[in-house]
């Protein structure tokens, strides 16, 4: 620090130095070896298990055995865009930038010759990896100790500042900026405060999208159930779906890392963001198997088998499915029914076809909603494609009339259950459900009215429990179903 340097002679001003900077965490918001084994494992499991024994040769030979199977690609990175501004300032101003990473040399050299800034590149070589003490050594052998300013974020970069000119934190933790403040003054802090990791996680976790799984409680509502062994029956489904939910968003997020960073909104999700480092990834497997222990233990097999079935289907959704048209939307409305047939599983509960068939159309139409917004959003920002969807621009009006059309498919279904033998068994005065027809189709319509309109960012689902006039009419749809059950009859009339 400033005070080494004095003790050793060195006149020039610290601005003057050489700024070396660390990769991982500071110049990006990620951990660039994080990224090359997802990216392998996504792309070559097999050989990204098989390079994991590398380790035994030391983590310098297992960086350089991992940057060989799986390249970097460092347009897709999130990079510290303040520290960069900063950089390219000192640049201008004539200042030496040196990238000095404990990560392999070809993951370093492509992200230098990307942002075409740095001098200089030093990195882990395959023998000897080049971090902490490490590092420290070779940059006061290069400039002199206390000859050179260092920008890093982690406890791995305390002994390179405690030999370095000039201190710089970028997005360091309290703990380390309190050290170093104690060792001497710090230069310059760089790095926004990040959210808490609770909150991060359960953003990443997508938490409010629980409220899907309400779906499971639909047969038992329906059928007028409230025994104990049944709620409870349909609540810890509820549970494991939402835990086993929650696992398969964390993997989509994964396995959409580049696709996200590269939309405007998506990109700020914890993992897209590097507000959440990679290898918090690991919470999905773990929530996987929770949920599906809790629907085996708690349940019963066929609750399990259930749920296995929605695990299966939105991985593949998630991992080719939804990347082909027409088959995604339709994949997303079977998604929902089978939330429905689960509860009705898990509270042994007959499913009828009326409300099987209500709900497919239902959420068909919701599912051709979501594309048509995610068109209609794209288009006003500019944008031609949505990640990895297989849509185009001109295909939006296709998805409106079809999805409106499952619309009122949905409400003809409706009407026919309501006629039939089934609605007369199960209610007092079935007439008053005719008043659900017409709400239905208004909280339909209305939804796709703010699509239309580029209103809808969300999913329609969460959308519309944001929406205080679908609640008014959700309102209304259980006064209703009150009144058919218990309520005057009015068939007379």
């Amino acid at each position: 620090m400033a005070d080494i340097a004095e003790r050793v002679g060195v006149a020039v001003r610290a601005d003057r130095l050489p700024l070396c900077v660390d990769l991982d965490g500071t110049l990006v918001r990620t951990d660039t070896l994080h990224e090359q084994f997802l990216q392998a494992l996504v792309h070559r499991p097999l050989a990204a298990l098989l390079v994991v024994a590398v380790l035994l040769r030391g983590k310098a030979a297992f960086k350089r055995a991992l940057s060989q199977l799986s390249p970097i690609q460092p347009d897709s990175l999130p990079y510290q865009t303040d520290l960069v501004e900063f950089l390219r300032a000192e640049k201008a101003s004539g200042r030496t930038l040196v990238l000095a990473t404990a990560s392999d040399r070809g993951v370093a050299e492509p992200i230098a010759a990307h942002l075409g800034i740095f001098d200089q590149t030093l990195g882990s070589d395959g023998v000897h990896n080049l971090k902490g003490r490490a590092k420290a050594e070779r940059l006061s052998e290069l400039f002199g100790r206390g000859q050179f300013s260092y920008a890093g974020n982690s406890h791995a970069d305390v002994p390179v500042w405690k030999d370095a000119g000039e201190v710089i934190l970028v997005n360091a933790p309290r703990s380390i900026d309190a050290e170093m403040a104690r060792a001497g003054a710090v230069a310059h802090r760089f790095g926004t405060k990040r959210s808490s990791k609770l909150r991060l996680l359960l953003r990443a976790t997508r938490v409010y999208q629980w409220v899907k799984n309400v779906l499971v409680f639909i047969p038992l509502l329906l059928a007028h159930v409230f025994a104990t062994d049944a709620l409870f029956a349909a609540a810890a489904m509820f549970v494991a779906f939402s835990m086993t939910a929650s696992a398969i968003y964390i993997v989509n997020d994964l396995l959409d890392l580049a696709a996200d960073r590269s939309h405007p909104r998506k990109q700020k999700r914890p993992f897209a963001s590097g507000d959440l480092q990679l290898s918090y990834g690991v919470l999905g497997p773990v929530l996987l198997v929770a949920g599906l222990a809790l629907a085996w233990f708690a349940i019963s097999v066929h609750a399990f088998l259930m749920l296995l079935i929605y695990v299966f289907v939105t991985t593949a959704y998630s991992v080719y499915l939804k990347t082909k048209p027409l088959v995604d939307v339709f994949t997303l409305a079977g998604l929902y029914s089978i939330r429905i047939l689960a509860g009705g599983v898990a509270t042994r509960i007959h499913v009828t076809i009326w409300l099987l068939g209500f709900s497919l159309f239902v959420f068909l139409s919701l599912a051709f909603l979501k594309r048509s917004s995610e068109l209609t959003v794209a288009a006003a920002e500019g944008r031609t494609a949505s990640g990895r969807r297989a849509y185009r621009p001109w295909d939006e009006n296709l998805l409106r009339t079809m999805g409106i059309a499952s619309a009122f498919t949905a409400s003809l279904s409706l009407s026919l259950y309501l006629g039939s033998d089934v609605a007369r068994q199960h209610y007092l005065a079935p007439i008053w459900l005719w008043l659900v027809v017409p709400l239905v189709l208004f909280a339909l319509g209305r939804l796709w009215l703010s699509g239309t309109r580029g209103y809808m960012t969300d999913d329609p689902i969460v959308y519309a429990c944001k929406d205080r006039v679908c609640w008014i009419v959700f309102a209304c749809v259980a006064i209703v179903f009150v009144l058919a059950m218990r309520g005057p009859d009015l068939t007379f009339l």
